[in-house]
């Protein structure tokens, strides 16, 4: 998620955007930029990189006005530079556009606008918006040539826009990422979080989608898309400045834990523009000319993202029959691994800046292997790395422990096997039609798994006191069960293991007792029995279970559910269950870590990306 900030009043308008902007970064961004007016101009003051090259920049060059947009991008069309900064203008630098989301169907506008005559400076999905609102601007105001550009528009997005020739207004927009309205004394604010200004005042009123704020200094008009004007409440934040980027949240793990819809939803809408292909790279051709010939696949990766890793192979493998390895990226380049020029190469790394991954990748292009990463941050090392990129588009993640951007790196290789597996022949597209509507309905199912926290958090309350754990699963979930152990380890500093269910009479029942809760992964497929079987002889040997499992299972473990045994049900389906099966794992390591007074946002020893071997 990028930072958006907007303002218009009497106050000195830059320190204001520049005080928004740096309360704004700890969303992630790669970029951030200004567009003030005065005297019926827009100037514009844009950098790449961190918010002090924006700073340096408008201290050497000096800008002020009466109103005005400012932004921090968090880059998913083109790469981190100045001309694909926000705010972006027309061809007219009349008009100034500040975005969050993605334009899905930009390609296509872009051509049109272009054969019409205008003119694209960025490689940005954004910049289409700033042409169609020039196209459309008559006489009757901005906010309708908002209107009718946005009749063309497909995607999820918030969007403010300014125009000299309709002064002294800020349109706002909201489809998807958040928008709030900030109304002060004399002067009004735009912005993706109150954060952005809540030094200034309290007030604010929530756009929902579909709404539009028109910003004056007499005040603002709400309104749909449409036109219909709206009523909105206006609320006081009752919260300090420095709680506010948690929003309801005590901590930004559980946040974004429960931002796991929304971020699995950017993945999608960002690599399936239509209901039979994938999407994945810039380079629509990509997969096509690199993936028809190969014969093997090697996936490199670190900590959680090493077990997505695992639940890679088990997808690539079955849909498209190539064998497929996973490695540590920390091991891989010193054990002269053998590759050539039919071996695809992927690195996974949530920040793109994980040295031992980094490593890896560069060893696999030395020796002409085909390389592309899985990764949540543009323009980061990584990600130049590589010959090509899939973004995982999840939006930044704060706390240490991976939440979001796991279950996004699966969406991702379950999308990177169908590609394969379409690109090879392998995949009709009836079939791949099936997979991709299936997926579709995945963040539904993740708002409904979200449902069992509370139970979660009584769970946790009654054995957060035991000093080591085993998670067990089978098949695609085995690596599920991996993640979750690791979770509770960084997350809470409780020993715990994964294993394979299958491996458990090959040394680790050794270990069970009474003193050593057992988390079982129970899904309702052909392994239900196996696994129950399995949990029947820890149960035998003094253990308390933990069964995650599918709903309408419950009744098979409802005689012996007591305060020795728990069973959390999540929902049923035929979709993506690996994403299903971690939620509650996650949730589980996050109650247990507050319950025994950890940190959980910043473990110990731990940081959010590994920089060095």
């Amino acid at each position: 998620m990028c930072g958006i900030i907007g303002y218009i009043g009497n106050k000195p308008l830059t320190p204001i955007l520049l005080e928004g902007l740096q309360r704004l970064e700890y969303r992630g961004y790669d970029s951030s930029g200004v567009a003030v007016v005065c005297d019926d101009i827009i100037n514009f003051r844009r950098s790449a990189g961190r918010l002090r090259n924006l700073n340096d920049l408008i201290t050497r060059s000096p800008i002020d006005g009466t109103y005005g947009l400012g932004h921090t991008r968090w880059a998913t069309h083109g790469k981190p530079c100045e001309e694909n900064t926000h705010p972006l203008q027309d061809c007219t630098g009349r008009i100034a556009v500040v975005h969050n989301g993605i334009i899905e169907n930009h390609r296509a506008l872009k051509h049109q606008l272009e054969k019409e005559g205008h003119r694209f400076i960025s490689e940005t999905d954004t910049e289409t918006i700033a042409h169609l609102v020039e196209r459309e601007m008559h006489d009757d105001g901005l906010e309708n040539a908002v209107r009718r550009a946005l009749a063309f528009v497909k995607g999820v997005f918030s969007l403010a826009i300014i125009a000299t020739n309709d002064p002294e207004k800020i349109v706002a927009v909201q489809n998807g990422p958040p928008l709030i309205i900030g109304e002060g004394n004399e002067e009004f604010f735009v912005s993706s979080d109150v954060s952005g200004f809540l030094n200034h005042t309290k007030n604010i009123a929530i756009l929902s989608d579909d709404e539009m704020a028109i910003v004056t200094r007499q005040g603002v008009k709400f309104t749909k898309h449409s036109g219909l004007v709206v009523s909105k409440p206006v609320h006081q934040v009752t919260w300090d400045a420095d709680k506010v980027d948690k929003a309801d949240f005590p901590h930004f793990t559980l946040k974004e834990i429960f931002e796991q819809p929304s971020s699995v939803r950017a993945t999608l809408h960002g690599h399936t523009s239509n209901k039979t292909k994938v999407t994945l790279f810039e380079d629509t051709d990509f997969a096509k000319k690199n993936f028809q010939d190969l014969e093997r696949v090697v996936i490199v990766a670190c900590g959680s993202s090493w077990n997505a890793s695992l639940v890679g192979k088990f997808l690539i493998e079955d849909l498209t029959r190539l064998s497929v390895e996973v490695d540590y990226g920390s091991e891989f380049r010193y054990r002269n691994p053998i590759l050539n020029s039919k071996t695809l190469v992927v690195g996974i790394s949530q920040s793109g800046e994980t040295a031992d991954t980094i490593g890896a990748i560069r060893e696999a292009r030395s020796k002409d292997a085909r390389t592309i990463m899985i990764c949540n941050t543009p323009g980061s090392t990584a990600t130049r790395e590589a010959e090509a990129t899939i973004y995982t588009q999840a939006g930044p993640e704060v706390g240490v422990a991976a939440t979001k951007t796991f279950s996004s790196q699966l969406v991702c290789l379950y999308l990177l096997a169908l590609s394969l597996a379409q690109a090879r022949n392998a995949l009709s597209d009836d079939a791949a039609a099936s997979h991709l509507e299936e997926l579709s309905q995945l963040p539904q199912l993740i708002e409904k798994t979200l449902l069992c926290h509370e139970t979660i958090k009584s769970v946790a309350q009654q054995i957060h006191q035991y000093s080591s754990f085993l998670y067990f699963g089978r098949g695609i979930l085995y690596p599920i069960a991996l993640e979750g152990a690791l979770k509770l380890k960084e997350i809470s500093y409780v020993h715990a293991e994964g294993y394979p269910a299958g491996e458990m009479k090959h040394g680790p029942i050794a270990l069970i007792d009474e003193h050593v809760p057992v988390v079982a992964l129970i899904p309702d497929d052909g392994a239900f029995e196996k696994m129950y079987s399995n949990m029947e002889e820890a149960k035998a040997r003094g253990a308390k279970i933990i069964a995650i499992t599918s709903t309408g299972k419950e009744d098979y473990f409802r005689s012996s559910a007591s305060r020795q045994h728990f069973v959390i049900p999540i929902p049923r389906t035929r979709s993506f269950l690996p994403v299903l099966m971690a939620i509650p794992l996650q949730l589980l390591a996050y109650e247990i870590g507050v319950c025994r007074g950890c940190d959980v946002d910043h473990p110990r020893n731990l940081a959010k990306s590994v920089t060095v071997e």
